[in-house]
């Protein structure tokens, strides 16, 4: 009987082999790369395998008829394909896409250093342009320590990739700022208006920028504001140099928050302390104080609004480079009142818009006054207009306003589209030697650009812009292409093109608008492997300028204006940051080549411009060590040195170069340390951060360029006020303990 049973057993299995069908295959993604670990199956039953390391797979059936195989896997699009079961074997070979996923997807990185995206790792945080060594918190001195700017002193900006600095512009939550520094002194820079603790995130550009935003012909930097504060809290600061208080309450709803803060700077005890080179007979001080109410609407959009008013006076005199006993005096009182108002909002089915409106008014009055040893005023006669010349009072006044809608809708995946405008109407009005000039242009532009995501390794970005400007009666279209490639975990590659126009600016506008655009075309080449504590960032670049405004000397000592002018630049940047290698310390190290040549303005010839160094660097440091709640940073920056020239007018109203040479090399050593008490203490009451910063701490005698007599037989180098820079503060704070993320950031 046990026999009998046996027997029938092995036939039935054996007509169940038979009745068996094997299906086999292989599946690859699109790059035609075998996948592992592919579910492989037949709907609604409970046949089916795994793809091995190969992509193979194979299983058998005993379905018949027709039926569907699925294959499904993370990260890739389910994959279903009709298949027909009879008798004989099935192959397939089954092709999966990747799924469009925006922590997965490549970057559109070339020309572009971003920084706040929570998705991704950031370049420079608020907290490091706070604790960069040498900057002393303001957002341009720690963007000058990554490649591509560079170490200009003398005056404000940002000067990237042989632009001047006018040609980088501000924007705050997608409108600009048109007047982003406070007012400059002749050969001393000025610092930029907003603390860096105001942004949540910063996309700063060194070419090849976004289509959403125009009128910079060499770089934008992009800053978008904090929505909510984590709670409500109260802030003071206290030093030698300064007084500041502010406050920001968060509703109990979490909904709304508004902030108000006011600060005075007055460095008399400090120049009293530090010798100046100047002598000054008003010293510098500053009131400034700012507004902001924020909250999130129904369908989760957020509204923001901020306002911000500073005054400013100062006084100084120096020598007078045209003679042995004269000085010159210099005097300037500035207001400034910025306003930035806007709303972000989901509109549904894949609809996302911004709107923003802005409005600005500057004022400076500036007096220019050549004095004698008693510091009386010294008047000259029309014999020697040079000297005439330095006498004035001047008036100047600037207002914006400006709206700016963008709109963007979803496309398939990831891909999305934006478009919108915006329009700028401008108001510039100088009185100088009781002469009027005045300025009036509405600007408009119409915008668009979409993100193409073909696969998680390969997107595009393009984009189109058009500007119009009523005061020089011109418009242009500027195209704009970006492609990115995955070429490995966490790297990629990625290329740039686009043109770049930028208006002429305001004051070689006063005597004729009949010029037109100014005009800068990018190509870049990017390699970045970026990972959660790494960034190894290398870029190529050439920028074509066209179109730049020339001067033509005329008889009574001013300047008439054409578009003659060109040039070019090409360079490569090199970026590491490690914050890995050591705990607790995090360092970064820049490199720059850039050789570049410009006709433009009153250049007899092509010319390197005045402020470019062929080659800049700079290494970062910051290390802080917990147990003794102490944080210390170093940045040393070299760069070499800058051309200076001496362009006079011959009798033939023709500039030719009279005299040139060479900066000496620039060579900094910055220091910075803080104390932070609080930490290890559970439920301070009080957070107190006591900080001290020291610059050119090896003082170094830097030059940035020199200034010629009228005749040209005298020169004089241009130089820092004061060879170091010192600054000591504490810092209060009562709600929010941010000790813990100066640890996690390294301060």
């Amino acid at each position: 009987m046990k026999k009998l049973s046996f027997l029938i057993a092995l036939i039935l299995i054996g007509n169940l082999l038979i009745a068996q069908v094997k299906i086999s295959g292989v599946v690859k993604d699109n790059r035609n790369h075998p996948v592992y670990g592919v579910s492989i199956s037949l709907k609604d039953s409970y046949d089916g395998s795994t793809t091995d390391s190969l992509g193979n797979f194979a299983f058998r059936t005993t379905e018949k008829g027709e039926h569907i195989i699925v294959a499904s896997s993370i990260g890739y699009n389910s994959f279903e394909q009709k298949v027909l079961i009879g008798s004989e074997p099935i192959t397939l070979t089954i092709s999966i896409k990747e799924k469009l996923d925006e922590l997965k997807a490549v970057m559109v990185t070339a020309g572009s250093f971003a920084a706040g995206d929570s998705k991704r790792a950031a370049v420079l945080s608020s907290l490091d342009v706070a604790t960069t060594a040498g900057s002393n918190a303001d957002i341009t001195a720690a963007l000058k320590t990554l490649p591509g700017t560079q170490q200009v002193g003398e005056q404000e900006g940002l000067f990237v990739r042989g632009g001047a600095g006018y040609e980088t512009k501000q924007f705050i939550d997608g409108t600009l700022v048109n007047n982003p520094y406070f007012t400059s002194v002749p050969d001393i820079g000025s610092r930029g208006r907003f603390s860096p603790f105001l942004f949540k995130g910063t996309v700063f550009t060194t070419g090849g920028y976004s289509a959403l935003y125009g009128q910079a012909l060499s770089s934008a930097l992009l800053l978008e504001s904090i929505d909510l504060p984590e709670q409500s809290e109260v802030d003071a600061s206290i030093s030698p140099l300064l007084v500041g208080a502010g406050t920001q309450q968060l509703s109990k709803n979490k909904k709304s928050s508004w902030g108000i803060n006011y600060s005075y700077v007055n460095v008399g005890l400090y120049f009293g302390l530090v010798k100046q080179t100047p002598d000054y007979f008003k010293m510098p001080q500053f009131h400034s104080s700012d507004a902001n109410f924020r909250f999130k609407t129904k369908r989760g959009g957020m509204v923001k609004y901020y306002t911000t008013f500073s005054n400013g006076v100062l006084g100084l005199r120096r020598p007078d480079i045209d003679s042995l006993n004269l000085k010159d005096a210099f005097s300037l009182t500035n207001n400034n009142w910025y306003n930035n108002l806007s709303w972000r909002e989901n509109l549904g089915n894949g609809w996302k818009m911004n709107l923003g409106t802005g409005y600005s008014t500057n004022k400076d009055n500036i007096s220019q006054q050549v004095q004698d040893q008693r510091n009386q005023p010294k008047q000259f006669g029309s014999g020697l207009p040079w000297m005439q010349n330095k006498n004035f009072d001047l008036l100047h006044k600037q207002d914006l306003a400006q709206v700016k809608a963008v709109f963007e809708k979803k496309l398939i995946g990831i891909s999305a589209l934006r478009f919108g405008g915006e329009y700028w109407h401008l108001y510039d009005k100088n009185v100088i030697h009781d002469t009027t000039y005045k300025l009036i242009d509405n600007y408009t532009a119409l915008f668009a650009e979409s993100d193409i995501f073909l696969t998680n390794s390969l997107a595009a970005k393009v984009g189109v812009r058009f500007e119009n400007s009523s005061v020089i009666k011109k418009s242009d279209i500027a195209p704009r292409v970006s492609l990115a490639y995955k070429t490995g975990k966490d790297a990629q590659m990625s290329l740039a093109y686009g043109i770049f126009y930028q208006k002429p600016e305001n004051n070689q506008l006063y005597y004729g608008t009949n010029v037109g655009m100014t005009k800068a075309t990018h190509y870049i080449i990017n390699y970045q492997k970026m990972t959660h504590e790494r960034i190894l960032r290398i870029e190529g670049y050439y920028k074509k300028y066209e179109d730049l405004i020339k001067t033509v000397p005329a008889v009574n000592f001013s300047s008439l204006y054409n578009n003659s002018g060109y040039g070019d630049a090409k360079g490569i940047d090199l970026f590491w940051r490690d914050k890995k290698s050591i705990k607790n310390f995090d360092y970064w190290v820049s490199y720059s080549y850039i050789d570049t040549k410009r006709d433009y303005l009153n250049y007899p010839q092509k010319l390197q411009p005045n402020f470019v160094a062929n080659h800049t660097a700079s290494v970062v440091m910051k290390r802080f060590y917990t147990s003794i709640k102490s944080g210390f940073n170093f940045t040393y920056t070299y760069a070499t040195g800058r051309p200076y020239y001496n362009l006079m007018v011959n009798n033939n109203y023709k500039y030719y170069l009279a005299d040139e040479g060479k900066t000496k090399s620039y060579n900094s050593l910055n220091f910075s340390a803080e104390y932070v008490p609080s930490i290890g203490k559970t439920n301070a009451k009080t957070n107190i951060v006591l900080f001290a910063s020291m610059t050119n701490v090896l003082g170094a005698n830097q030059v940035y360029g020199y200034n010629y007599s009228h005749n040209g037989m005298y020169k004089e180098p241009i130089t820092p006020p004061s060879r170091r820079f010192y600054f000591i503060g504490c810092f209060l704070s009562w709600g929010v303990d941010r000790t813990q993320d100066a640890i996690n950031n390294n301060l």
